[in-house]
């Protein structure tokens, strides 16, 4: 199995180097179909879109712990029920506390 996770590992980097474009990486630019950008990449992000997404992620991981409680919250019963109140508390904590904090005003 190692010797197949190397062969594989150096095959895989071997192709990379046959497949790389050749000379000077400035001109040959993968983005914009080689043409010289006319702003700088993180230019139109500004940081206050930042708080917005952690707390995006952070009902995104949300989800993911609810659609399996809710699979198996039948069989569990109120113990569950309570620790998903829990649960929500603890991220409506963060909420109040991001909210406190000014991440949801976009002025």
């Amino acid at each position: 199995m190692a010797v197949a996770v190397v062969l594989g590992a150096g095959g895989l980097y071997a192709l990379s180097q046959l497949s790389a474009v050749a000379g000077n990486p400035l001109v040959s630019r993968p983005y914009l179909s080689g043409w010289v950008p006319d702003e700088h990449a993180l230019s139109r992000y500004h940081a206050r879109y930042y708080p917005v997404t952690l707390l995006f992620l952070a009902f995104d991981v949300e989800m993911l712990f609810m659609y399996p409680w809710a699979a198996v919250v039948g069989r569990l019963g109120a113990g569950a029920v309570a620790e998903m109140f829990v649960f929500l508390g603890v991220l409506m904590a963060g909420v109040v506390w991001a909210w406190r904090e000014g991440a949801l005003k976009w002025a």
